[in-house]
């Protein structure tokens, strides 16, 4: 009995730990994603690109950060209608975070650089 009570607590400690490194994951590509568009001009510099690139290809992100990452690379101008599909997607999804569906709301929205109030919301994210 008192074995099994360990390995519980033991299992819920791991779980409690790697949720916690997920959502730093995801923080930190919120905050990669965030500081591109908030400097976007027509189009994320070379080096904008590999830095969200490193975002969609990285596992531990959350499926949907890691979609938009690759979703603001391709942007010139305006996101892509790819693009757009899957923004729209992301406000579509019951279980995308808040501060996710907010990223996919400034790219669909987009054209040639952020709005002034996207801006601001951006900022607050950094």
């Amino acid at each position: 009995m008192k074995i099994t009570l360990l390995r519980n607590m033991l299992v819920l400690a791991l779980l409690a730990s790697f949720s916690q490194f997920t959502y730093a994951d995801n923080a930190d590509a919120q905050k990669v994603i965030a500081g591109v568009l908030v400097n976007l001009n027509h189009f994320p510099s070379d080096a904008d690109k590999a830095a969200l690139m490193a975002v969609a290809e990285d596992s531990s992100v959350g499926r949907g950060y890691r979609a938009l990452a690759g979703v603001v690379s391709a942007i010139s101008h305006s996101a892509t209608a790819e693009g757009k599909e899957v923004t729209s997607q992301i406000l579509a999804s019951n279980e995308a975070p808040a501060d996710l569906k907010t990223l996919a709301t400034i790219v669909a929205n987009l054209s040639h650089t952020a709005s002034a109030e996207a801006k601001a919301t951006l900022t607050a994210m950094l």
